[in-house]
């Protein structure tokens, strides 16, 4: 699973809010991952479709894995 970060971009003072998070499960790439992430969270975070502009995923994050935490429960013997 890839955790991707949402932000809420302000074109007038050239800033870049996080919002929230998006987890993706595909476990190969597709032809339309970017796009399809993009159109996700467009959906839940917009306020409006004007808004539905300002809302960007943070591209260079969206390739990265993010792997469980090892837990000290295994039995060492």
């Amino acid at each position: 699973m890839r955790a991707v970060t949402v932000y809420r971009v302000d074109y007038g003072r050239k800033t870049k809010d996080p919002i929230g998070t998006v987890m993706e499960k595909r476990k190969t790439e597709r032809a339309h991952n970017y796009h399809d992430l993009l159109r996700l969270t467009r959906r839940l975070f917009a306020l409006d479709t004007e808004d539905a502009l300002h809302i960007v995923i943070d591209v260079r994050h969206a390739r990265e894995t993010i792997l469980p935490e090892r837990t000290m429960d295994c039995a060492t013997g």
